[in-house]
């Protein structure tokens, strides 16, 4: 496991990349989050990264994020901290889910919103989420049909518990990081035709990991999310 002073070296690093990104495409830094994704980091590591400035970290399974959350509740700077649950959400474990995570990056059909809707009504919360639509054919790659996006962000309109504050996008693999920019121009022109129906806080672009986060950023991302390129090799529970 890498040191507290690697760490810090690392965000700096990655921190000077997206204003580098930024700059080029003619955007200001400051509208870019860096989420640290956590999935499958030790605990002391995300401690670090929190000391070290970090502010936004993801997590792909509700009950890996709930443990951490609930054991980093007693850190200093933990109040600061906003939590996105960035994979895929099954029904079941909403409930859950939108006690704790601040944004929810893969709502990706009506019934999962309608579950979040009602789930955050019973806490009196307003609950944040990004619609994941379907870019690629990939069979391993959850989201919504293109054709249905339209409908999809009327229905979440009307509910009371949810804001759609924007889109997410898991490109497929690719050796080359300029192959993924055709996805992120795709997502980024889904999210400006949503704006343009009305849906005015649908501003977010999630897209871009630790490979392609520069172009992601170059093609409009306003949320890139950066494990390994932080943390090191993940290794699975």
């Amino acid at each position: 496991m890498i040191d507290a002073q690697e760490l810090a070296r690392r965000i700096s690093n990655i921190n000077k990349a997206i204003c580098n990104s930024s700059l080029k495409s003619d955007r200001n830094p400051d509208d870019v989050t860096l989420i640290a994704v956590s999935k499958y980091y030790p605990l002391e590591l995300i401690s670090m990264a929190i000391e070290a400035g970090v502010r936004d970290f993801g997590e792909s399974y509700v009950k890996e994020g709930l443990e951490k959350i609930q054991t980093l509740v007693g850190h200093e700077s933990f109040q600061c901290v906003r939590w996105h649950l960035l994979g895929h959400l099954q029904k079941n474990k909403a409930k859950k889910a939108v006690g704790v995570f601040d944004y929810i990056h893969s709502v990706d059909s009506v019934e999962l919103a309608e579950i979040i809707d009602n789930e955050a009504q019973k806490l009196g919360k307003i609950q944040k989420v990004l619609i994941q639509p379907k870019l690629s054919d990939e069979d391993t790659k959850t989201g919504i049909d293109l054709d249905l996006i339209a409908e999809f962000t009327a229905r979440i309109a009307d509910m009371e518990n949810v804001q759609l504050v924007g889109f997410m996008a898991i490109p497929p693999n690719f050796d080359n990081s300029e192959s993924t920019r055709p996805y992120f121009q795709r997502l980024r022109t889904i999210r400006d035709e949503a704006i343009g129906r009305g849906h005015t806080s649908a501003v977010h672009l999630s897209m871009g990991m630790s490979d392609d986060y520069r172009v992601a950023i170059e093609e409009g991302a306003t949320m890139v999310r950066v494990g390994s390129a932080l943390f090191g090799p993940r290794q699975s529970n």
